[in-house]
């Protein structure tokens, strides 16, 4: 069995603050033993949805390890005086552990967005990790009539990793059927598969260091202006609590 992961609180949600390479090496170990983790990669968008919704929060928490997708999660820890190694983007952790697959011959499943974007993703994913086999995907769209069969057909393919596209406000399906679906890692990785279907551009490594992939994406996509309005709230609140941003906070 693991050590417990070392986490920090930002504003009451739990950030691991274990480096890329070790979060790689403790997953490998969990997929290996076949232990069911649910893994969220939030961003301080996530974290002041939680703040604003009760129930997202307790869905966040359910996970079994949350990594600092954000380089404003990265700053806030810094801020608040419990630093987290470094930024763990679920699109370089998706690839990081595609290549353990590549070694180890897991199977994987693609669920989320449009069926043409994931069958794409699917076909650049399998022509760059040969060794790994994608047993299947399946778009985002279906309702709750729909779970009962789409976790039996997952169930019965037995894949090691499921990698999940469909918006953080369905974060929670991942939660609920996590036992039900019996695989080892789940987790949501936002727009990877618009990025590796080629949809979308990645931001380019200037943009990645400036920490500035968000203004990269907005370029890209101006209808996610709204959303974005989350960050300079975040920026202020952590400004304004900067005693409290990681301490504890009760339960709701």
């Amino acid at each position: 069995m693991s050590k417990p992961i070392p986490t920090v609180p930002i504003f009451g949600i739990p950030f691991s603050k274990l480096s890329m390479d070790e979060t790689v090496s403790y997953l490998t170990e969990a997929i290996e033993e076949g232990r069911l983790t649910h893994v969220i990669t939030a961003n301080p968008i996530m974290v002041m949805a939680a703040l604003d919704n009760p129930e997202f929060a307790r869905v966040l928490k359910k996970a079994d390890l949350i990594v600092p997708d954000g380089a404003g999660v990265v700053w806030a820890a810094k801020v608040g005086g419990e630093p987290v190694a470094e930024r763990v983007t679920g699109f370089d952790l998706m690839h990081r552990l595609l290549e353990q697959g590549e070694k180890r011959h897991w199977r994987v499943y693609l669920l989320g967005t449009t069926q043409e974007i994931i069958d794409a993703a699917a076909e650049k994913l399998q022509l760059q990790y040969p060794q790994v086999r994608i047993v299947g995907t399946r778009n985002g769209f279906f309702g709750p009539n729909e779970d009962e069969a789409i976790v039996e057909e997952i169930r019965e393919l037995q894949p090691h990793l499921l990698f999940v596209a469909r918006g953080m406000d369905k974060e929670d399906w991942n939660a609920k059927y996590k036992e039900r679906l019996g695989v080892p890692f789940i987790m949501g990785v936002g727009g990877s598969f618009d990025v590796i279907s080629g949809k979308l551009k990645r931001a380019p490594e200037l943009f990645q260091k400036l920490k500035m992939e968000w203004l990269y994406r907005l370029l890209q996509e101006p209808s996610r202006y709204r959303r974005m309005l989350a960050l300079p709230k975040f920026v202020v609140k952590v400004l304004r609590n900067k005693e409290n941003v990681t301490k504890p906070r009760p339960e709701a």
